[in-house]
């Protein structure tokens, strides 16, 4: 068996650990797809699920929450600067031993647990929380072993992207001038010294 079929395994079967521990009746079974999706936006979308809040019946002191497949994990998006900005810090307990990892690395390293840890810190810090937690299966790919229950795709509202302010427009205008007026001196240069190559060569 290949290591790729080995980790395919494992994570199944992480997958359907602690299924047991969930009373299934009357749960739906909702799927994200976050191909393409910006990482805050899936990740409030997924906690309203799975504390139940989108439903009449909510109650804080209950977990009426739905089962929640996420799917893509790989493809997830984020806006700004965050790959390269945002850490992830945890201390292994030895001193000065606080470690440190950026966004990037996390996602080329796991996945799904960027989406884990946003909406784990969107939910309320109670006794629920693990419940809730169990209740979140994630997957770096469009795989999963819940073929056989009655799933349900969620449907992401449209984002709506703010309107870009006066000033924001005209640098991004002024920048693209620029690397324009860049790329058209670059080959003016270029044409020019392959002008002076060739009345070398004539005059040779």
């Amino acid at each position: 068996m290949t290591t790729a079929a080995q980790s395919f395994n494992g994570n199944l079967k992480k997958a359907l650990a602690g299924l047991r521990r969930i009373n299934l009746d009357g749960l739906r079974w909702r799927v994200f797809d976050a191909k393409g999706q910006v990482l805050g936006r899936l990740a409030s979308q997924i906690s309203t699920v799975i504390q139940g809040k989108d439903k009449p019946t909510y109650a804080p002191n209950r977990d009426d929450g739905d089962m929640c497949i996420v799917l893509n994990a790989k493809d997830i998006c984020v806006t700004g600067r965050k790959l390269t900005d945002k850490f992830y810090r945890w201390h292994t307990g030895y001193i000065g031993h606080l470690k440190e990892r950026s966004l990037k690395d996390q996602l080329a390293k796991d996945p799904t647990e960027v989406i884990r840890k946003a909406v784990l810190r969107m939910l309320p810090r109670n006794k629920l929380r693990d419940d809730r937690d169990r209740k979140l299966r994630i997957f770096a790919g469009n795989e999963h072993p819940f073929g056989d229950k009655p799933i349900e795709p969620y449907m992401m509202p449209p984002r709506q992207v703010r309107e870009m302010r006066p000033h924001a427009r005209r640098a991004v205008i002024r920048a693209q001038k620029k690397a324009e007026l860049q790329k058209q001196g670059g080959a003016d240069t270029r044409k020019g010294k392959k002008k002076e190559e060739d009345t070398l060569e004539i005059n040779a």
